[in-house]
This record gives C-alpha cells, structure tokens and sequence, in this order.
C-alpha cells in the first residue's frame, strides 16, 4: 500500500486532475479544478521534471524532460527532491563513460547519486513516515533514475534523517562523498595518532577524508596549491605540501620513514606510492591496476557497493550535525542549467560543491 499526504493530493487522485498538487498554492482550489477536470485519468499520469539526455555526448546533450511520476515498491520511499549534487560520476556518465553499467537502461538518461528532501510516498514495509526530511544515496544505474529529477524512488536502507539544521542545498552534499570518506577511514585502519597522508585535499572527498581522520585522532599531512593553502589548513591539515606530480617527495621531506597510510583522492596512482611507509596501505577511491610493491597494501573504495550500509550514512549524517564534516556550497543551478554545472566541474578548480535545486 502506498501513502502519500491527505487533502489536495487525494482530491486530485480521485478526480484525475492533470496537474501535480503544487498548483494549488498558487491559485484557488476551486478554480484549479474549473481549469484541470478531466475524466478517465489516473494519478500516474502525472509528470516530473528531470534533467536527462538522450544520447552520450557533451554538456550540451542535457536537457530537461519530463518523466511519467515514478512510484514507491515495497520497501521503497519516494523523495521530493529539494537538491541533488553533480559529481565527476555524472559526467563520466554523459559523456558516455559509463555504457556498460547503463546498458540495460532506456532513455532519457537520468543521472545523480545524491539528494535531499522531503518523503512524499512510502511503499510497503518502509519504516518512514511521508513528511520527513531526508537525505539518500541513489544508485543511478539500477531499476530506478538518478536524483536529478523532482521525485526520485529509493530503498528505505539508503535514506537517513537529513541533518538538523541544514537545509537541503548543504545536506545534498553529504551522503556520497561522505559515505566514500568514512569508507576511506574504515580501509585505512589506523591507529589514533598515526599519519596518514591525502592528496587532491582541497576537493570535495578529499576535504571530508582530513575531518573524519582528524576526528578519528590521525595526523595529516596533506596537499594543496599555494591558493588553496589556507583552506585546507582550515580543514584541519596538520602538515601541507605543494600538490603535484612531485608529491611524494615532499611527503617523504616530513616523513623519512614513510607515512602508514595515503589516500589518493586526486588519483595519481603510482606517482604517491614512494610516500608510503613499506606495509603501509594506500586508499584509491578510482581502481587502479598496477601495484604499489613493498608489502603495500592496496584497498579501492566504492560507495555503490556500500549502498545498503544506513549505519554509515547515519554515522556521517551524525559528524555533519557536530560540525565534524562541513559541507561546501560553490553555486546552486536551475535544472535548465545544468549543462553549465556539468562545464563547471570538468573545468575543474571548483571548490565547494555543485547543486541543482528543483
């Protein structure tokens, strides 16, 4: 059985009105009605707003379409969808980087791996009550359509409470990247005091992995150009070196021995390994195939595969509640702009996270 809000949204299902419920804040209900009646017309025919395209290509194939309203199965939850991030998977995706996890989908293509918003349907079995802010990890390329629409179709076990007193742009920011720093911290295994070392620092994942480890007790050493020094600082670097292709020499400058552990979030596989102690562990969050030597441990983090794990999205969602992961906003985007977003992020340099709000 599914359960949406009572009122208007049932008035509409029983007499098939063509337009979706939020028509009726901007005009009186009875003339809605005078305007909408039709006969013989059932609440699935209402459409949403997404941002999608029908063949692979540049920022300029995405476009907004309109999508038949999706619906909550059992176990399921459906989000009205207030904010959803871009991420480099996103345009990997459109650019057609990504065929064969998408094989078996039918266009439009609808991207996304994150949101936040409010449940608005709830299918069988679901512990949610319609109503709730939430945030959600979304698997774009499975039975359902990525976030970057209006209403999008989850699993219960993906979904978590949004975090109190954040609003949807900035809670949008904190289900994958930070479900993929907690991730990054549970494959280092370290003990408290012991370093640790993240390049690409100044990024999205790479900002939320200096928090979590600081607030795991490890020291940091990070990277950063000369611009982004003080912001990495901010976020809690212990150490900072020149980022770049010489990386690891200035790691191993503060630490002779090597440090315990690397993550490698500005993904540049071979050229960090010199800066790992022998034995020590180095974290991808991109597969690498090559191998680091010297008993190194190699250990690739996948947030997809880690979908299911509300317990981490909870335990993320807590840190950002105490201030541990701050989320950082560079822009928000109409969904009719999000070609230019999608430029924004393969431009690069961006810091702070890019959002469509719907």
């Amino acid at each position: 059985m599914r359960f949406r809000r009572s009122g208007a949204g049932q008035l509409i299902r029983r007499f098939g009105v063509r337009r979706r419920p939020a028509f009726f804040g901007r005009v009186p209900i009875a003339a809605a009605f005078i305007l909408t009646l039709r006969p013989s017309r059932d609440w699935d025919d209402f459409r949403v707003r997404a941002v999608g395209f029908f063949e692979f290509g540049g920022p300029e194939v995405l476009q907004v379409v309109d999508l038949p309203e999706p619906h909550a199965g059992p176990g399921e939850v459906r989000i009205r969808v207030r904010a959803a991030t871009v991420n480099p998977i996103d345009t990997l995706a459109r650019a057609g980087k990504r065929r064969d996890a998408m094989a078996e989908l039918s266009p439009p293509y609808v991207v996304g791996m994150e949101a936040a918003g409010e449940i608005d349907e709830v299918g069988a079995g679901a512990p949610w009550p319609v109503g709730e802010h939430v945030i959600a990890l979304v698997l774009p390329f499975g039975p359902h359509k990525g976030a970057h629409a209006e209403q999008v179709v989850v699993p219960a076990a993906q979904v978590v409470r949004a975090p109190a007193g954040m609003g949807p742009v900035e809670a949008a920011t904190i289900p994958m990247n930070g479900m993929t720093a907690a991730l990054v911290i549970e494959a280092l295994d370290l003990p408290p005091g012991a370093t640790t070392a993240v390049t690409g620092a100044a990024g999205a994942v790479g900002g939320y992995v200096i928090q979590l480890a600081k607030a795991a007790g490890l020291q940091v050493i990070a990277d950063a150009s000369e611009k982004d020094r003080g912001l990495v600082r901010d976020l809690g670097a212990d150490e900072i070196v020149p980022r770049g292709a010489d990386v690891a020499r200035h790691i191993r400058a503060l630490a002779p021995d090597g440090v315990a552990g690397l993550v490698d979030a500005s993904v540049q596989h071979a050229q960090v390994v010199p800066a790992i102690a022998d034995g020590g562990v180095l974290v991808l969050v991109r597969d690498w195939a090559g191998e680091p030597g010297r008993g190194i441990r190699k250990r690739h983090v996948l947030v997809s595969q880690a979908a299911g794990r509300q317990d981490l999205l909870v335990a993320v969602r807590d840190r950002a509640e105490q201030g541990v992961l701050v989320p950082r906003v560079a822009r928000t985007f109409s969904p009719e702009e999000a070609a230019v977003a999608h430029r924004m992020l393969k431009a690069g340099g961006t810091r702070g996270r890019l959002v469509i709000t719907f």
